[in-house]
């Protein structure tokens, strides 16, 4: 039996924090054709069929019968209600808000599996860390008149993604990564088809090439790349030290405003990511010497 390589860990933990770093950004580009569930069901039917073509010519072994029920719950979960929930969200509440209340993810891995895989005063000292860090970053004090249905929407969104990441975790070991984040990626498609006609239909509007672009890249590198990376990494890692990847992603999308659209960076900022480094540094050390 071959030994797993070290590096793959940290090559899937780099893809969510990079890639996820830039959704927030192609969310917002998508919305102007695309509500949240007609998101979800174009995105995912797209990613659903790319991940099983290439699950079936990589020729991937299937999943038992006895895990297909769970890789349906998952994706409900995490990629079908997590998903509505950011993107509608992200029609109530500033950026900044939005990035504070998903990097909750870590906090809620670390509370959920308190009694399995307790994280030590180090473990949650790196989780204040990171959170601190990102608040600081977005500044949410900033912004005017929160919403608390959008603030709702994503405090939800954060536990059901670590409650799904674990039970796919705790109950999914057999099939392909690219076959298992398929079928997961086909219950959210469903999810949203079913839900879209009721729910402010599949578009919002004409459809734009820009929009359109949006959840082209949201399908392939968000979901299908960055997805399959995430339940990789969340297998072979422990949930907080693969979670923390939330930290990082806001990180990201100031890094890419920044660069790519000129955006303002000052030294709150600059402190924020010190923070947010130091708050994952922790995490990452005390994973490996726990």
């Amino acid at each position: 039996m071959s030994t797993p390589s070290p590096v793959l860990p940290w090559v899937a933990y780099g893809v969510c924090a990079v890639v996820w770093g830039s959704t927030y950004f192609g969310i917002a580009l998508a919305l102007e054709s695309f509500p949240p569930n007609g998101m979800v069901a174009v995105r995912f039917s797209v990613a659903a069929l790319l991940c099983l073509g290439l699950g079936r010519l990589r020729k991937e072994p299937l999943p038992s019968r006895r895990e297909l029920p769970h890789l349906a719950l998952v994706g409900l979960l995490l990629l079908g209600i997590c998903n509505a929930l950011v993107v509608w969200s992200e029609t109530r509440l500033g950026s900044g808000v939005a990035a504070v209340l998903a990097a909750l993810t870590p906090a809620w891995f670390g509370i959920f599996t308190a009694r399995e895989e307790p994280l030590g005063a180090r473990g949650w000292t790196g989780t204040a860390l990171g959170l601190a860090g990102v608040t600081l970053l977005a500044a949410p004090w900033s912004q005017k008149g929160i919403d608390l249905g959008g603030v709702g929407a994503l405090l939800l969104a954060s536990a059901l993604w670590a409650v799904g990441t674990l039970h796919h975790r705790r109950h999914v070991t057999g099939g392909g990564a690219l076959t298992n984040s398929g079928l997961e990626m086909l219950a959210a498609a469903v999810y949203g088809v079913v839900l879209a006609p009721f729910t402010g239909g599949f578009t919002s509007g004409p459809v734009t090439t820009k929009a359109l672009l949006a959840v082209g890249y949201l399908a392939l590198f968000g979901s299908c790349i960055a997805y399959t990376a995430h339940l990789y990494v969340s297998r072979v890692w422990s949930p907080v030290r693969a979670g923390s990847y939330a930290y990082l992603n806001p990180v990201i999308a100031v890094v890419l405003g920044t660069a790519i659209l000129g955006e303002a960076f000052d030294a709150r900022m600059a402190l924020g990511m010190a923070v947010i480094l130091a708050g994952v540094a922790l995490v990452q050390y005390r994973s490996r010497v726990a």
